[in-house]
């Protein structure tokens, strides 16, 4: 155990794909995994562990934003041995062609938020994922026939920004979509030593206006969970 996560020692798989909404990942681990096993309900998170062809795996909600995620990453690295994490989440989308229910992977995590200028000393730090999980999620995404993005995420601290065209800004440069926990997994991982890996379902757009409702949220990690379960094989 550890202090926000009871699953005993040994309950917690090598390989963990976390998500915001607890619901979802009841729904990913009862859809998906082989004999999923409820081992963590503390604060509402729940943890399930199970099998996907054979291959160990967890997947565990996080609650929403970096605060949240950072303390679980921390301690599934620390207290557990966790040695590959993947974000399976939703996002906002930037980009006309990046439209609700698409898929995208993050390569790099740019952000808004002071986490990592307090970490470096005002120094400005570069978040990015794992390239063996990014080429091997890319590979997985063609050989189901998926169609995936990949680019550069916005990491934010801000769910109803107070400046609502802020985003126009990073649009400009290039970002492609907005969620709320990359830079921090990133960050973490590079610091802790593992793999880690964003992976994002559209589920709304702020150049349309098109979003997914609470209840399409919950169902809609099911694509994408089938590009990010391939990097367990």
């Amino acid at each position: 155990m550890s202090t926000h996560i009871g699953a005993r020692k040994g309950q917690i798989a090598k390989t963990v794909y976390i998500t915001g909404d607890p619901v979802r990942a009841e729904v990913l681990a009862m859809s998906l995994l082989e004999g999923p096993k409820l081992v963590n309900k503390v604060r509402g998170e729940r943890a399930f562990t199970g099998y996907y062809k054979g291959h160990r795996v967890t997947i565990m909600s996080t609650g929403i934003g970096e605060e949240s995620l950072g303390i679980y990453v921390f301690e599934l690295i620390k207290c557990y041995g966790v040695k590959r994490i993947i974000r399976v989440g939703t996002c906002g989308s930037f980009d006309k062609q990046l439209d609700v229910g698409d898929i995208f992977i993050a390569q790099g995590a740019s952000t808004d938020s002071s986490f990592n200028t307090i970490r470096f000393g005002g120094l400005h730090y570069a978040p990015l994922a794992d390239f063996k999980l990014l080429q091997g999620a890319v590979s997985a995404a063609a050989k189901h026939k998926i169609p995936v993005t990949v680019g550069n995420v916005l990491a934010t601290i801000f769910f109803y920004h107070p400046k609502k065209s802020a985003w126009k800004l990073w649009k400009k440069y290039g970002v492609k979509a907005v969620e709320m926990e990359a830079a921090e997994l990133y960050t973490r991982a590079a610091e802790l030593g593992i793999e880690a890996l964003t992976i994002l379902t559209v589920s709304d757009s702020l150049v349309t206006g098109k979003k997914l409702t609470s209840r399409q949220r919950e169902f809609c990690g099911l694509r994408m969970m089938r590009i990010a379960l391939e990097l367990a094989l």
